[in-house]
């Protein structure tokens, strides 16, 4: 997402933000706010506020009530009006919800950025959108891998063999450099994995050649180390071609903070949320 779609969401959202006369609280309706979470159709947009509010109710931190029932007039195309349901929801609510969407969404990460921060500084959500963004990107090259490994192991490959063929796609990727040798290069421990410091066009592309290695493992019906390996090579010589196309060389990269840490700091927005976040008095919840 730009940097000014960041802007135009973030202030849309701000002025959309309403405060509660009565116990101060900051909220917003949730008609005026389904289109920013990707929904179009009221009853689906209800259904992800329900069950939103299961998850407020299991929270032992949460405090009070976060979502409350109201109905309001809106204008028919004839000129007259009708009463629709509508809900109340504080910031923590809008979290939630936006936390029951697809985080590969960009209207989704932007919603889980803006409403888990209690700030409205532009930067912060757009470090914590790119924050997400890795981790999504490095959980998914997780499942790739792990794909790999079951595949592979069926078609007479132990886990030591695995570790090589993916060495040698690395190598391949990295012009050369092994994993330990990229580790050596970014810094990194030997105990640790190199992937949790890779930038995220890196992350995209081992995740790429090893779903080439996954799907033609499969369709060639490929058995044994060796040519699995060649397989694994073939498609990061080619994932690397095309970076290369771009002006861009994986093993020149800087490494990025540990996506460990970003995963503990993306949780600790959500608990700090949910512990210091103001909900309404009872009088107002569903």
């Amino acid at each position: 997402m730009e940097k000014t779609d960041i802007e135009k969401r973030r202030m849309t959202l701000d002025d959309l933000a309403r405060i509660d006369e009565e116990s101060g609280v900051e909220y917003w309706y949730a008609r005026d706010i389904m289109g920013f979470l990707g929904y179009t159709k009221w009853q689906n947009f209800e259904a992800a506020v329900k069950k939103a509010m299961i998850s407020a109710e299991s929270s032992k931190t949460a405090g009070e009530h976060h979502f409350a029932g109201v109905s309001k007039m809106v204008e028919l195309g004839s000129g007259s009006q009708r009463k629709v349901k509508d809900y109340k929801l504080t910031r923590y609510a809008c979290y939630l919800i936006a936390q029951n969407g697809d985080p590969r969404k960009e209207e989704i990460a932007f919603a889980q950025s803006y409403f888990a921060l209690q700030t409205r500084k532009q930067e912060l959500i757009e470090e914590r959108m790119a924050a997400l963004s890795r981790i999504d990107i490095r959980e998914r090259l997780s499942e790739a891998e792990k794909e790999l490994s079951r595949n592979i192991y069926e078609r007479g490959v132990d886990e030591r063999g695995f570790a090589r063929i993916r060495s040698k796609g690395d190598a391949a990727l990295f012009g050369g450099n092994t994993t330990a040798d990229m580790k050596k290069r970014l810094g990194v421990r030997e105990t640790k994995p190199l992937a949790d410091h890779l930038p995220a066009v890196t992350l995209a592309a081992k995740q790429l050649a090893t779903e080439m290695t996954n799907h033609n493992v499969q369709e060639k019906d490929l058995q044994g180390e060796q040519p699995i390996t060649e397989e694994h090579v073939d498609n990061n010589l080619g994932v690397r071609d095309l970076l290369g196309q771009r002006g861009i060389k994986p093993e020149e990269l800087p490494p990025e903070e540990d996506v460990r840490k970003l995963q503990r700091r993306v949780a600790s927005d959500e608990r700090t949320l949910e512990k210091s976040s103001r909900g309404f008095p009872a009088t107002e919840s569903l």
